[in-house]
């Protein structure tokens, strides 16, 4: 029995029809990982035995009348979360542990239905944009193994680009939940600082850290933020969502770009090209494009690793790291090492700062309803990072670094392909709290494209897709053509 797409949609629609169960996604699933071994995408692995075992689990609850939202759906995790009797290691197995229980996001997937496939590689720590920094070996882009997946959330979007798992979660305080979906094609939504819970998620940077969510569509990442969202009590991080947020997506709608001298590409004049594309895209679904001043942000955006939040890294490992800096990889060591530099009255006079640079922000949010940026200015090989692996990086977040430390939300979606035929990405930003907002417009963004990662596994040509929560009912249209094999980049074509 052949199983193609696994977004959410497709595989909720066979599961009705009858069309194959859970036992039969599983196998897929598991036959997939096999074919792709060896490219580095995985730390651990659910034995097939154990994911059939959980496949006739669901299947028998679902039997019994339980209402599963996420109903076998198989799913993947970055490993710095916890799930119960899988070590964590976040990259680094001298630091690894066993749980023994799973962290409140992955038990809240569970719960719906969704079935875990194992654990994904990711620089180490969390510490890195670029999917490199593993002892585990460096996580190849799919499109082109030369080329890096982006980080640090790198095993997630490779594993939900390559047909591996419907979505996956990662972590974003940076821009590891945004890099690695533009790299990769695919969607990545960077929520709220703290609408999911970090109980159990080995913190990188703990007041700005995020769980973030990687799908194939906006609408498949609304969903899950709709399952794993809840307030929890023992994060003490943790938010109630504010149902007040203003703006739902629809049109007409203002979006902000940076003022043309303030557009970098590191000369990569193809970036340059697609974001003015994608930004006539949006003029077209209803937009109305606003040039904002990006020097505050961007200001903000330098404070996260030039300032002592780099201190707040260390905190989180301080003590491992003095015990077995051999362990560390040595990029990822001399990151974190950086943070003992800096004292309380730097953090006192940081956190002064960006609090005149946030009020420096706040005028822009007065004229636009969402902030539509490059997810990266540029793509590098592999090579270029190992050659210059700060610097790379710096460039990475050059409109990714600021998200967090501002309290903003983020959805990253695919806005076409370069001519050597790479993905390029744009990120849509706003105020905290609406999510479902992003998601709307993410959708509308969506018809606009055809693409479906780096799989031969396709999207149907035209799928009914309505994003969750109360947010506009929408219809997708892809190229839906099975490949027999052929990576989808040899498809990436731009239909809008």
């Amino acid at each position: 029995m052949s199983v193609g797409s696994l977004d959410l949609t497709t595989l909720g629609g066979a599961y009705e029809s009858g069309a194959f169960r859970p036992h039969d996604v599983v196998h897929a699933v598991h036959e997939r990982i096999a074919a792709r071994d060896g490219e580095h995408v995985w730390i651990s692995r659910v034995p097939l035995d154990a994911l059939l075992a959980r496949a006739a689990a669901v299947e028998a609850q679902r039997a019994a009348g339980s209402d599963l939202p996420l109903y076998g759906i198989p799913f993947a995790v970055k490993d710095n979360i916890d799930v119960a009797n899988a070590p964590t290691t976040a990259a680094c197995p001298d630091y690894a542990y066993t749980p023994k229980t799973s962290a409140t996001v992955v038990e809240r997937l569970l719960h719906a239905g969704a079935i875990y496939v194992g654990k994904t590689n990711l620089d180490q720590f969390a510490t890195g944009l670029v999917g490199t920094r593993s002892p585990y070996g460096p996580c190849a882009n799919p499109f082109d193994p030369t080329y890096i997946s982006g980080g640090s959330s790198a095993g997630s979007a490779v594993a939900v680009a390559a047909g591996l798992a419907s979505f996956a979660l990662g972590t974003d305080t940076a821009g590891s939940g945004r890099v690695p979906a533009a790299f990769n094609n695919i969607v990545g939504l960077k929520p709220t600082r703290g609408l999911l819970s970090m109980n159990g998620v080995v913190p990188a940077c703990r007041s700005l850290d995020c769980v973030s969510i990687f799908a194939l569509t906006s609408a498949d990442a609304c969903k899950v933020l709709n399952v794993a969202a809840a307030f929890d009590p023992d994060d003490p991080y943790s938010r109630r969502a504010d149902a007040s947020a203003a703006w739902s997506g629809a049109a007409p709608f203002r979006f902000g770009a940076p003022m043309p001298a303030q557009r970098e590409f590191f000369g990569d004049g193809a970036a340059g090209s697609l974001y003015e594309q994608a930004l006539a895209r949006l003029e077209a679904l209803g937009g109305c494009a606003v040039e904002v001043d990006y020097e505050p942000f961007r200001e903000v955006a330098i404070l996260l690793y030039e300032g002592p939040w780099v201190a707040e890294r260390l905190a989180s490992v301080r003590d491992f790291v003095r015990a077995k800096p051999e362990a560390i990889h040595p990029v990822v060591c001399e990151i974190l090492l950086a943070g003992e530099r800096y004292d309380a009255v730097d953090v006192f006079l940081a956190q002064d700062r960006l609090q005149q640079l946030k009020r420096g922000t706040e005028s822009a949010w007065n004229e636009i309803d969402v902030l539509a940026l490059p997810t990266a200015p540029t793509i590098y090989t592999i090579a270029d990072v190992m050659a210059e692996p700060i610097k790379r990086n710096t460039d990475l977040g050059y409109y990714t670094n600021f998200v967090n430390l501002l309290d903003l939300c983020a959805l990253a979606v695919p806005a076409g392909a370069r001519p050597d035929r790479l993905p390029f990405g744009i990120t849509l930003i706003a105020p905290a709290f609406r999510e479902h907002a992003l998601c709307t417009l993410g959708a509308r963004y969506e018809e606009k494209l055809a693409r479906l990662g780096a799989t031969p596994y396709s999207l149907p040509k035209t799928a009914k897709v309505s994003v969750p929560a109360g947010t506009h009912s929408v219809r997708i249209a892809v190229v839906g053509a099975h490949l027999s094999g052929q990576p989808l980049n040899h498809q990436l074509t731009d239909r809008g």
